[in-house]
């Protein structure tokens, strides 16, 4: 029969003393907490998710060394700080993938890095193909024909403003249709603009 903890200084204790009924006490009672506050500042929930697991986790391995005060305060403090390592290794990370773009010449590209870059390419039609006609017609005239917002509302008959939400709705689409591909969608984009 599973141990039962009433308060938290109850499942501190049992948690120290290595129960696992008080760590999956402690889980039930603090996961959906942990969870939206990691949510609600990294935006991401594949990401919180990971965030509020290595903190069990982290609590688990140093159950008998980590000293407690107020249960809740401990973790939520654990989300701050795992929040703020998440942000320094995503600026690293966007850091690292600026260098790699800034200095790859087109020397530096291998078979790897060109199948992926046509891949992308391939994607990108196959997105933009996929966009509603209007927006497709108004992305493609912008961006690939290079012509100018007043030029495409004429041509369309439609508004500056129409021209900007289809625009800004494709581009939307893109981002995240082609999220997995970061660097490369950098280097592409740069390709297509740049003619």
């Amino acid at each position: 029969m599973p141990n039962i903890y009433i308060g938290d200084s109850d499942l501190v204790e049992g948690l120290r003393l290595g129960d696992e009924d008080a760590f999956e006490q402690i889980y039930d009672r603090y996961w959906h907490k942990l969870y939206r506050v990691a949510e609600n500042k990294v935006r991401a929930s594949d990401e919180a998710k990971e965030i509020v697991q290595d903190i069990f986790l982290d609590l688990w391995v140093r159950r008998g060394t980590v000293s407690i005060g107020e249960l809740e305060h401990y973790l939520l403090g654990a989300v701050k700080f795992k929040v703020l390592d998440f942000f320094k290794k995503e600026i690293v990370r966007r850091n690292y993938d600026k260098f790699v773009f800034i200095n790859m010449s087109e020397a530096d590209w291998d078979t790897e890095e060109e199948l992926a870059y046509n891949d992308l390419n391939q994607s990108l039609i196959a997105c933009i193909d996929q966009l509603p006609p209007k927006t497709r017609v108004v992305f493609e005239l912008s961006k690939l024909q290079h012509k100018p917002n007043v030029e495409i509302a004429k041509i369309l008959k439609m508004s500056t403003r129409s021209v900007e939400y289809h625009l800004s709705q494709g581009l939307k689409t893109l981002r995240i249709q082609l999220q997995d591909y970061s660097i490369y969608v950098l280097l592409l984009i740069a390709h297509y603009f740049s003619k």
